[in-house]
This record gives structure tokens, sequence and C-alpha cells, in this order.
């Protein structure tokens, strides 16, 4: 039934050119909560990093945008109830290489296809990876490393969690330096980098943001980056490129994400809000006191990145014979 309402609101719409109340003005995005999905718990680098982008979201969004932590199933169960959401913009994950690239490879059967699933929002950030031994251990070099490796065959291991960048990094440079090391699995990286401080594991490839401090501290000791460039806070650590493995150029990233049917104008709002955050002189601040990298650009420059990555981290679970079926 046409009320006298919504005649007024057209003819005002008509003679004065307002736009007319209806659904299109009522839902003017965002109207109310965001709330952005983290598939991990609360206090790790990824929860840290989303944290950071739902402040600066919230900002130029000028709606708050809350975290809701769903860790489970290395990570899918959180993805699932992202990707299983209304495609309204209200709902989004916080993404990562673990969740969006090598957790696709890792729990194949349940067809977990990031491309299908999502439409990408926005690239974040990059996180850098280091290679580094026990203090116990007699070497300083990447060189020294792999000799003394090959002088005593199976008696070196390294702690990861099944399936993480630092399992399949260190397991990447088993294989490249041809060394007899054993891989000791954990439920994540915290328990691991304990035992490698106590000598339980004798090296990992893990991430920066979590040993930078460690290394400084002389903890554990730096032997090379996991990457093309050296890393300016170490700059007399030479990357691993340098050292004779060329195939060291992975970082970890992270990145959000919409359910797949989000339309394109929720996209480029959200993604143009995200690019502005990593321009802001806290969030550079807050990148650099985490080792971290902004990576900014398009939806689609980020659908391309996911393309690549899924490929070079499908891969690596490969070589590393990781599953969790």
């Amino acid at each position: 039934m046409v009320t006298r309402r919504n005649i007024l609101a057209s003819l005002l719409a008509t003679c004065f050119g307002f736009p007319a109340a209806g659904p299109a003005a009522a839902e003017h995005y965002p109207s109310r909560v965001i709330k952005m999905i983290v598939p991990f718990p609360p206090g790790g680098p990824i929860d840290t990093m989303a944290r950071l982008v739902a402040h600066e979201l919230s900002v130029r969004l000028g709606q708050e945008v809350i975290i809701e932590n769903r860790p489970g199933a290395g990570s899918t169960l959180g993805s699932k109830a992202a990707a299983g959401a209304e495609p309204d913009g209200y709902t989004l994950l916080f993404g990562s290489s673990g969740s969006l690239a090598v957790a696709p490879a890792l729990y194949s059967k349940l067809d977990i296809d990031p491309l299908k699933l999502f439409a990408p929002v926005a690239s974040v950030s990059l996180l850098p990876h280091v290679f580094v031994v026990a203090p116990s251990l007699p070497v300083k070099t990447v060189q020294e490393f792999v000799a003394y490796a090959k002088a005593n065959p199976g008696k070196l291991n390294y702690g990861a969690g099944l399936g993480t960048p630092p399992h399949l990094l260190s397991t990447l440079l088993k294989v490249k330096a041809g060394i007899d090391v054993t891989y000791i699995p954990y439920k994540g990286s915290a328990a691991s980098i304990t035992d490698l401080l106590a000598g339980q594991t004798h090296f990992t490839i893990d991430g920066l943001v979590g040993l930078y401090p460690l290394i400084k501290e002389g903890k554990v000791r730096a032997l090379g980056i996991a990457r093309a460039q050296r890393w300016p806070a170490l700059p007399e650590v030479p990357t691993l490129v340098e050292c004779g493995y060329p195939d060291f150029t992975l970082d970890a990233w992270t990145g959000v994400a919409a359910p797949a049917a989000t339309s394109a104008e929720v996209v480029d709002t959200l993604n143009r809000a995200i690019n502005a955050g990593l321009q802001s002189a806290e969030m550079k601040v807050n990148l650099t006191r985490f080792s971290a990298i902004a990576k900014s650009g398009t939806p689609a420059d980020f659908a391309a990145f996911m393309r690549s990555e899924l490929i070079k981290w499908a891969d690596l679970v490969k070589l590393a014979g990781a599953t969790a079926e």
C-alpha cells in the first residue's frame, strides 16, 4: 500500500532532487557494527594485526569494527564461519597465508577454495621469516650449520606446528641443503620456541615478529633472513638467497576477505579504508614494531596475489608430506 509518507518523499525527491527514503538510503554502508573473524586464538601475531586494522577501519568508516576469535581445526572453523555469513559487508575474515593458502592444501578434502568462498578485499601486510639456531649450537653461518648437520646426521631436530610456515620452510631448508634432520610436531609456535631456547630443538625458520626480540637479547642466533632482501633492523644477517638458497623468498602475509557474493561497492569501500589506514603514522609505527611490511593494493591485486600464493604454499605442503586428514 502506498502511504502518504512515501508519496511526500517521492514529491520531495522529484521537486528538489532529494533522494527518496527507501531501502537504498536506509542501507548506507556501513550503518552498524562490523564483525571481523580471526580464525586463530587471541594474542598471536595474526590477531594483533587484525586488531590494528580493525582500529583503523573504525576510525575511517565511522563504525565500530569488533574482533571475533574463532580458532579450531587449523583455522578452517573461523574461515567457514566467515564464508557462510551474509554477504552484506558486516562479517569479514582477517585472513593470512596460514588460513587462505596453507589450510586449503593441508585440508584438501574439505574443499576450501578461498577464491570461490571469498571476495578478496585488501592485502594488509607481509611478515618475514628468519632462520635461527639455539645458541648452544656451535655454528655462526648457514654454511657452518649445513656442514655441522651433515657431520652429525640424524642428531639435529626442528619443531613447529604441523603445516605451519615454520614447519614448511624448515623442511624446505632440509631438502634444499640435503641434510638429515628430524621434524618434531608441536601444537603451536610458543611451545616450539620455548624448547628451542632450552636447547631441546636446534633450529627453526619462524616469523621475525616473535623472534626479533630473542635475537636482540642473544637468546637465539640468526643465520639468515628468509626473503630476497636483508632486514633493515638486522643488517648484518644475510639472506638465505645470498647463502645459495634462492627458493627462500616466501613471507607470511595477512589480508581481509568478505563472503563471495559481497557487492563490489562494499568491497571497494573497505579497500579504500584499509589502504588509507596502512598509510597512517600510527599504523606505520605499529608495523615496524611488529617486524611487518605494509602491502596495499586493489581487490584485484589481492586476488592475483592469493592465486599465486596458493600454488607456492601447496607445493611446500606436498614437499613436507603434511596432511591434517
